[in-house]
């Protein structure tokens, strides 16, 4: 006798941290709908930002946030999965047709955390220092701080890089406390920096829901999960990079709060080096508009020839 179809089919990433927002997930649905957890299916697809680890190279050079979401999109659309889970920051602006960001759970810390095993800050490590990362964000954020330290390429799960400092290969990273967080090893942060100086991705700390925007249903199950607040900053910060993304391949930082229905969202643009950076904010209650308002306003500050001479790096 054929095994009845599962309640619903989650799509993720094999990492430790995906795996436990897709368990997270699950255990949501089924506490909102009444569902065992085991008739919820969670099927792990390899993704080619997963299979670009071992090569080091920034998202940026292979391709940018699409890698860790593609595989998982293609697997909706032909009806292998129903939701995709996903990192809410590795999702990009333009979606494929046919799929929707339908929820989000609420997020987590969106700070980054300064990690390493021979300083206790930024500040303290020593000059020349090593520092770890692939993410041309928080290299830019670091040179601004310490323009003498050398980036190394840094790139793996929370685990591998926590055994790379061990090894040597860098002496501090930074790392979303979100994800340390979700995984329980918070404990890890040698200290929690400052999202004023260190602004944090778009999106980062929350848990995207896509659906196909033709299920009905799917999007009905996770919908009662969303958490407004998160969804109304992230569609800010989303309408923000959307915005920059269209002119520009410049380090980007946002940072959002919500005080009584009003929004007040910052962004910030950075030259590679982190020397020259541009920062803007405005406070409204449409957060498509505002992203919008803070998008336009960092290129208008910037200027065309600026923005240019880094996007054709």
């Amino acid at each position: 006798m054929q095994s009845p179809a599962p309640f619903a089919r989650i799509g993720t990433r094999g990492s430790p941290l995906a795996l436990a927002q897709a368990r997270l997930l699950r255990r949501l649905l089924g506490e909102a709908h009444g569902v065992a957890e085991d008739d919820i299916a969670i099927e792990v697809i390899s993704t080619g930002g997963d299979r670009s680890q071992a090569s080091n190279a920034s998202l940026t050079e292979i391709g940018g946030k699409g890698l860790f979401t593609k595989e998982i999109d293609e697997a909706m659309l032909s009806g292998r999965v129903d939701i995709g889970v996903h990192s809410s920051k590795d999702v990009a602006t333009r979606l494929p047709e046919g799929i929707r960001l339908a929820a989000f759970l609420e997020r987590e810390d969106v700070r980054d955390a300064f990690l390493s095993v021979k300083a206790q800050s930024l500040d303290h490590l020593a000059e020349r220092a090593k520092f770890g990362t692939s993410s041309i964000r928080r290299a830019a954020q670091v040179l601004r701080q310490r323009p003498d330290l050398t980036i190394v390429p840094f790139r793996g799960n929370v685990g591998t890089r926590l055994q790379k400092l061990l090894d040597g290969v860098a002496d501090a990273t930074m790392l979303a406390m979100a994800g340390l967080n979700r995984l329980g090893e918070g404990h890890r942060a040698t200290a929690v920096l400052d999202p004023e100086i260190f602004m944090p991705a778009p999106a980062q700390g929350a848990i995207g829901l896509a659906v196909r925007s033709d299920d009905p249903r799917m999007a009905g199950l996770v919908e009662v999960l969303d958490h407004a607040p998160t969804h109304t900053a992230i569609t800010a910060e989303r309408a923000m990079l959307a915005i920059l993304d269209g002119s520009c391949r410049t380090p980007v930082g946002a940072l959002s709060r919500l005080d009584n229905g009003t929004l007040t969202l910052k962004g910030q643009i950075l030259s590679l080096d982190g020397r020259i950076a541009f920062d803007s904010a405005a406070t409204g209650t449409d957060p498509v508009a505002l992203g919008r308002q803070v998008g336009e306003d960092l290129i208008a500050q910037a200027g065309t020839e600026w923005l240019a001479q880094w996007a054709s790096l």
